[in-house]
């Protein structure tokens, strides 16, 4: 088995983050990897904003901890210091699956440099917000976007868990 369908057996979802942050170097290789995903007619439509301040880091998790519901003490980023947040130009119509794919290969790259992640949702309703707009004006990004998603990234606290068993009947041959 090759290195990449290795690691995309093995990739998975961390729900428990050191506080360590990691390299800017690291972060910079995982985005990049980010913006090389395939986009439709390879337009190039999604963005990245990368989130390593710390007190901009906790604002975001209070909005999407308001937005998802629960209590204050939540933190719906498990404690990653950092957060890649995922964002395509709301008139895009492929914005969603090619912000979806820039969310995959943030994922796998993360994994592939020794770090967990995991994919956080809200972002959508984060970036109707003027607050979050505002961030985006701030940093100089000009138009209208809509949120994809938050990839979640740092070391993981204790053990990577196993994969679950695959669903069977799944895939099928039209030969």
């Amino acid at each position: 088995m090759n290195d990449i369908i290795r690691a995309m057996k093995e990739r998975r979802s961390i729900r428990r983050f050191k506080s360590d942050m990691p390299s800017k170097e690291d972060l910079a290789q995982i985005a990049e990897a980010g913006l090389y995903a395939a986009s439709a007619r390879g337009q190039q439509k999604a963005i990245i904003v990368a989130v390593t301040d710390k007190e901009l880091r906790d604002r975001l998790s209070k909005a999407n901890c308001r937005i998802g519901g629960w209590g204050e003490d939540f933190d719906p980023f498990y404690g990653a210091p950092a957060i890649l947040i995922v964002l395509a130009e709301k008139d895009w119509p492929n914005r969603v699956y090619d912000g979806s794919l820039v969310m995959g290969n943030l994922m796998l790259a993360a994994h592939s440099l020794g770090l967990g992640s995991i994919w956080i949702h809200r972002a959508k309703e984060e970036f109707e917000q003027e607050e979050w707009k505002q961030l985006l004006t701030d940093l100089g990004i000009q138009g209208e976007w809509e949120g994809i998603g938050h990839c979640a990234v740092g070391y993981a606290e204790g053990e990577i868990p196993p994969a679950a068993p695959r669903n069977e009947d799944r895939l099928f041959w039209a030969e």
